[in-house]
């Protein structure tokens, strides 16, 4: 049975870059702070924001997000359902889409390796 793979779950995990997320003055401050055109920055931006919420959710879940972030780059997605629907506190627009989400899911693995 095929996994029902659903970008919503990633627009989720990213909610926490959201202008709609509660204000949290030290929360925008970091995001601003970050280059998210840069790969070091990003994921130093995700090590901080993404991390503690990923580690959060059960194991299924955990991987459940990196199956469905690896499904979407697998199918040359643009990501344009996740990034047009969520208004960021980025400073920058992000110029390349995929490229966000291949060093979101490096990061997740990576997150997922430490946490077994």
């Amino acid at each position: 049975m095929k996994k029902p793979y659903n970008l919503h779950y990633i627009w989720g995990l990213l909610f926490v870059f959201s202008i709609e997320n509660t204000n949290d003055l030290a929360r925008e401050e970091i995001i601003t702070s970050k280059n998210v055109n840069d790969d070091e920055e990003l994921s130093q931006l995700f090590d901080l924001l993404i991390r503690p919420d990923f580690l959060y959710h059960s194991s299924e879940e955990q991987i459940l997000l990196i199956d469905t972030l690896a499904y979407f780059l697998g199918c040359d997605d643009s990501f344009d359902r996740v990034f047009l629907n969520l208004d960021t506190y980025f400073d920058q627009k992000v110029e390349d889409q995929r490229r966000f989400m291949r060093v979101l899911l490096a990061s997740l693995t990576k997150y997922r390796a430490e946490a077994s």
